[in-house]
Formats: C-alpha cells, sequence, structure tokens
C-alpha cells in the first residue's frame, strides 16, 4: 500500500515538472556564427517578462559580470548574452532561465526585435455559425466584423450549400426562392438559430445573454 501511495506522489511530482516545463512562455534561441554563440530569448506570448539567464561550462569565454535580470517585451526577441568560442574546441554549457512575470524597474531593457504574432483567437461563450447569402449586406458586415475581432466562427454560405439551405428553409417556412433573398442572417447560437438579428450589436446582446 505504502508502495503505491509513494508511486503515486512521484507520478503527481514528475506530471507537475513536466507540464511546468511545458508552459514556460520564454524559449531559448541559439544562433552560432564564427567563433561565437549568441542566446536569444523569445516570446512569443503577449505578457512581457522579465528573465534571469545564465551559461555555465567550459571552451568559451563569457562576460565575467553577475547576471542581471533582462526585461522581454510581449511579442519580441531579446539578446541574452553572446559567449566566444575557444579555436579548436568543442564548447560544452548547460544553460540555466528564470522567468518573472511580476515586472521590476530594475530589469535591464535592451533593444528587441518585435515578432509578428498573430492574436490569439477569441472563442465566445456559444459556438457561432453564420448561415449567409450572395447578396446579404448585413451578413457581410456582421461576418467582417466578427473576424476583425478574431472571433472563432463558422460561415455558411447558403448557395454552396443546397442541402443545408433546404432544411433551414422548412425551419423558417421559406421557399428555397426566397431563402435566396433574405435580408438578414440566419445565425445559430449555440444550437439555437436566430433569424432576426440584423447587426453585430445584436449578435453581442445575444451572445452574452445568459
Amino acid at each position: 500500500m505504502m508502495r503505491k501511495f509513494l508511486v503515486l506522489i512521484l507520478c503527481l511530482v514528475f506530471g507537475s515538472l513536466q507540464l511546468q516545463a511545458q508552459v514556460n512562455p520564454i524559449k531559448i534561441e541559439e544562433k552560432k556564427a564564427n567563433n561565437r554563440i549568441t542566446f536569444y530569448a523569445v516570446n512569443k506570448t503577449f505578457t512581457p517578462y522579465d528573465v534571469l539567464f545564465e551559461v555555465k561550462g567550459k571552451n568559451f569565454r563569457q562576460s565575467a559580470a553577475r547576471p542581471r535580470w533582462i526585461h522581454v517585451p510581449a511579442t519580441s526577441r531579446v539578446n541574452l548574452k553572446t559567449v566566444i568560442l575557444f579555436r579548436d574546441k568543442q564548447p560544452v554549457f548547460t544553460k540555466s532561465l528564470k522567468v518573472n512575470d511580476s515586472l521590476s524597474r530594475r530589469a535591464l531593457k535592451k533593444e528587441y526585435e518585435k515578432l509578428d504574432v498573430p492574436l490569439p483567437k477569441i472563442k465566445p461563450k456559444k459556438q457561432i455559425t453564420i448561415y449567409s447569402t450572395t447578396d446579404c449586406a448585413t451578413c457581410d458586415s456582421i461576418v467582417s466584423k466578427l473576424t476583425v475581432d478574431n472571433y472563432l466562427f463558422r460561415n455558411i454560405l447558403l448557395s454552396e450549400q443546397p442541402e443545408v439551405k433546404e432544411q433551414l428553409g422548412k425551419f423558417l417556412a421559406k421557399s428555397p426562392e426566397a431563402m435566396d433573398s433574405i435580408s438578414n442572417p440566419i445565425i445559430s447560437l449555440g444550437g439555437k438559430l436566430y433569424s432576426w438579428i440584423a447587426s453585430y450589436e445584436q449578435l453581442q446582446e445575444e451572445l452574452n445573454r445568459e
């Protein structure tokens, strides 16, 4: 019984350490050129961090100054350190990295390269599906604003999905011809259909309604 308990504890500890390693927001990149290795902190998140980076080993030379916390802005790449390699020697080193989201005024602020990282998609409270027609200006407006605001949603053009158009026509008691001329989109929010929503503001109201 005690052995099973210890195994369970070890699994939990190992799983926790593994999870921490996976979620580290800062990645270290190495770039070797001539007799130098440059280490960069790469932050592809939208949160700034301070990092403390150290390199220890042999067959290279580095600054004797004490390592300092360095500020790494959101979506950026920062040069942390450059080491000079000894000629005809293979460098052997270990790296350590500490990351802190509590930013300090004392952290060293260096020049950085801004990364082109796309904004994360917004997952709405209710799944959004827009059923639109070719000539529906309201449909285009709502779809455009959902796209600009980076929402996750589906947009189904009824002219390309005749079987879906037929099913929706039965629900709305409209003929296929009438479905081609609807002025508002048919919108599904969490599986519930709406045929009266005519603006992005109305969509937001229904989307946030409990």
